[in-house]
C-alpha cells in the first residue's frame, strides 16, 4: 500500500456496516439506560426522601429496561435478517433461471455509477464468473451473504450498554445526602450524556456539538418533567 493510501485509509464494506450496527445499538442503549432511569428515580426521589424505594425503582427499571431493549433490538435485527435471506435466496433463484438478464441488470447498475456501457459489461461478465452471487448481492442489494446481520450481537451490546448507562443515575441518587442527591444525579447524567453524544459522534464521522446538544437537551428535559410529575404526585399523596 502506498503512503497516500494509507494516509487516506477509510472504513469499507462491512466492516463499516458493522461499526454503525453495534454503535447504533450501544448508544441507543446507554443514553436510554441513563435517560430512563434518570428520570424513573428523581421522580421517586421528588416525591420521597427514603432511599429505599427510590433504590428499588431505579433497579426495577434498570431490569425492565435492559430486557426490553434486548428483546426488542434481537427482533429487530431477526426481522432485518430474516428479509435479507429472503432477498438472497431470490437473487439465488434469478441467477439460476434467469443468467442473462441478470448480467444485464448488474451491467446496467455499473453504468448507473458512472462506468461506460462496454466496460461495465466487461465488470460485469468477470465479477460474475469469480462470485456471481456476491457480486449481484452487493450491487443490487447491499448484501453480503456471507455475513447476515447477527441479533444476538446487537441484544447483547444494547442490554450492556443500557445496564453500564443505568447504573450511573441509580448509584448517583442512593448515594449522597438526601439534600444533594437530585442536583449530584443531575450534573451525573449531563455529564455522562454529553460523553456518549461526544462519542457517537466521533465514531460516526459526525458533528460532536449537534450529537452532545441533541442529547443532553432531552436528558435535562426527561428529568424536568419527571421531577415535575414526581413532586405534585408526592404532594398530593403525602
Amino acid at each position: 500500500m502506498s503512503p497516500e493510501a494509507a494516509g487516506h485509509a477509510e472504513p469499507h464494506g462491512e466492516s463499516h456496516a458493522g461499526r454503525l450496527n453495534w454503535l447504533r445499538a450501544g448508544v441507543l442503549g446507554a443514553n436510554d439506560g441513563i435517560v430512563s432511569t434518570a428520570g424513573l428515580v428523581i421522580g421517586v426521589a421528588a416525591a420521597t426522601t427514603e432511599r429505599g424505594p427510590v433504590f428499588t425503582a431505579g433497579l426495577a427499571g434498570l431490569a425492565a429496561g435492559a430486557l426490553s431493549m434486548a428483546v426488542g433490538e434481537y427482533v429487530s435485527v431477526s426481522t432485518q435478517r430474516d428479509s435479507e435471506q429472503a432477498l438472497i435466496a431470490k437473487e439465488i433463484r434469478e441467477l439460476r433461471e434467469e443468467p442473462e438478464a441478470e448480467l444485464a441488470e448488474l451491467a446496467e447498475i455499473y453504468v448507473g455509477k458512472g462506468l461506460s456501457p462496454d466496460l461495465a459489461a466487461r465488470v460485469a461478465e468477470q465479477l460474475t464468473a469469480h462470485d456471481a452471487l456476491g457480486a449481484h448481492a452487493e450491487a443490487e442489494l447491499g448484501i453480503d451473504p456471507e455475513n447476515y446481520t447477527n441479533p444476538w450481537h446487537a441484544a447483547w451490546a444494547s442490554m450492556i450498554a443500557f445496564t453500564v448507562g443505568a447504573l450511573l443515575p441509580v448509584l448517583a441518587i442512593v448515594l449522597p445526602p438526601v439534600a444533594w442527591r437530585v442536583p449530584v444525579t443531575v450534573v451525573a447524567v449531563v455529564l455522562a450524556l454529553a460523553a456518549t453524544g461526544l462519542l457517537s459522534a466521533r465514531l460516526g464521522d459526525s458533528s460532536a456539538r449537534r450529537a452532545t446538544v441533541r442529547v443532553v437537551a432531552g436528558g435535562i428535559v426527561a428529568m424536568a418533567v419527571t421531577f415535575g410529575i414526581g413532586s405534585l404526585v408526592g404532594t398530593q399523596v403525602g
